[in-house]
């Protein structure tokens, strides 16, 4: 393979424009289209956009569907009203996907993707295994995906890697696997708009427990995915799952470039989850998310116990950083998707992710065993 590999970056916000300015560093990649909804991005060099060179590719709004529809409807009032919408470029091998966490969102976008026959790479949460939640989009998906050649994958530093692909390396050396329990103590700050509304930073407590009642703010999204992925590559029967979710309140101000967090405030969102296994708890999550915790003296971590013959412990001090940890997972997974079979994945089903520090299509030819 002479010519680089050409990846679409679809969506420009926090994660995204990090993702491409990931991609530009690469040996062997290059962007070759573009798209985001905010009319004050589009038609921007992207290359300038990112704070460097201009590239010769500008960014557009999200592309029209062969069929007619559309990948993202303009309605009257958004961003994008009245903006023509993108178009593909004349050859594409992969779209990195940044525009949210939930599979009924990004399943237009994947879909006018897999139309173009190209690979996709979500970084939406519920991505990581979308069976959990929605079975029969995850299967429409698959179907789309094996009819075309391609794959899909959700990915990401978690769901992703540390509360679940990470967990289930640790569990290779075993002979016995009797629980499992991990943590992830993290700092929200890197992400944009998006997450920090899931996660009801910056409310009030009263609006945070409303917005638990009315879907708006979910906390972690990504347990259910977590543990279903987990159980499912362990081959254990999950019977069912119990979550629970409370504000963290901030006791200082804090500020970050999406959101700021007076005293009182909810600085984010303790999320818990047990994946009962033969009427036991067997699989249990922790993750109280939270902006600059720091601030009140919290240091973050991530920690894996397995408890079974033999029993692991791993702990990492400071946290995998959250920002940095999701746009490298996306971006260093390129060659594992590029290589795999057709249809929707998992991480659990790929090859272990690892750093893209040389030609990218040199380690493609590798991962494709030529």
């Amino acid at each position: 393979m002479t010519t680089p590999i050409q990846v679409v970056q679809w969506g420009l916000g926090a994660m995204g424009s990090g993702m491409a300015r990931l991609l530009r560093q690469k040996d062997g990649i290059e962007i070759v289209a573009a798209f985001d909804r905010d009319e004050n991005k589009i038609g921007q060099d992207l290359g300038a956009f990112l704070g460097g060179a201009k590239s010769g590719v500008l960014i557009q709004a999200p592309p029209t569907g062969a069929d007619g529809s559309t990948a993202e409807i303009p309605t009257a009032g958004s961003p994008t009203a009245g903006t023509p919408t993108g178009k593909w470029p004349p050859k594409a091998d992969v779209v990195i996907l940044a525009t949210s966490s939930f599979t009924r969102e990004v399943a237009p976008q994947i879909k006018e993707a897999l139309r173009q026959g190209l690979n996709v790479i979500s970084i939406a949460e519920e991505m990581a295994y979308p069976y959990a939640r929605e079975e029969a989009l995850a299967r429409e998906i698959d179907e789309a995906a094996r009819s075309k050649g391609v794959s899909v994958l959700g990915t990401g530093i978690n769901p992703g890697f540390v509360l679940d692909t990470l967990v289930l390396a640790l569990t290779g050396p075993c002979l016995e696997v009797k629980k499992i329990k991990a943590s992830r103590i993290n700092d929200l700050s890197p992400f944009g708009p998006t997450v920090m509304r899931t996660q009801g930073v910056g409310t009030t407590v009263e609006e945070f427990t409303a917005g638990l009642a009315s879907g708006e703010i979910v906390g972690h999204v990504g347990f259910r995915e977590s543990i279903h992925l987990i159980a499912k590559a362990l081959g254990w029967r999950l019977e069912r799952i119990e979550e629970e979710r409370s504000p963290i309140v901030a006791k200082v101000r804090r500020e970050t470039p999406y959101v700021k967090v007076e005293p009182g405030q909810v600085a984010g969102c303790r999320h818990t989850a047990l994946g009962y296994v033969d009427g036991e708890a067997k699989i249990e999550l922790i993750h109280p998310q939270q902006v600059l915790p720091h601030l009140e003296g919290v240091e973050t971590g991530d920690y894996i116990e397995i408890s079974g013959e033999p029993s692991l412990n791993l702990m990492i001090k400071p946290e995998i950083p959250g920002g940095l940890g999701t746009m490298a997972m996306a971006v260093n997974m390129i060659p594992q998707v590029l290589a795999a079979r057709p249809g929707l994945l998992s991480m659990a089903e790929l090859p272990t992710p690892s750093a893209l520090l040389g030609d990218v299509r040199e380690i493609l030819k590798w991962r494709k065993g030529e």
